[in-house]
């Protein structure tokens, strides 16, 4: 299972909160939208079959995900805000958690012995 994702020459991992510059279409114009969230899954083998898994949670508490493909023309831009010290391939376990305990859990330092 893939626990990093590579786009333009910059590698995610899973847990890393990105910011995602996302091309939306109204109409007959266009304007870049941007999600903000956690990688919690990256999906499939090749550049073709690549997805993956954002989530964010809202001002009211409420848990938004998405799904984006990797090779899709709507994505301008994804840029990392901040870096995790998590571990594992998938991080579903914080759709349970507050946004607190999310913090606790993905962004703690690790202590070196």
């Amino acid at each position: 299972m893939a626990n990093f994702l590579t786009y333009k020459d910059k590698t995610f991992k899973v847990g890393d909160t990105l910011s995602i510059h996302y091309k939306i279409k109204e109409g007959d114009k266009e304007r870049v939208q941007i999600f903000k969230g956690i990688l919690i899954a990256v999906k499939g083998d090749s550049l073709e079959t690549r997805m993956f898994t954002i989530r964010k949670i809202t001002r009211s508490g409420i848990g938004v995900e998405r799904i984006i493909p990797l090779s899709s023309p709507f994505i301008n831009d994804i840029l990392s805000i901040k870096k995790s010290s998590y571990q594992k391939a998938k991080a579903y376990f914080i759709r349970d958690l507050s946004e607190r305990e999310i913090r606790s859990k993905l962004y703690h330092a690790k202590k070196i012995k």
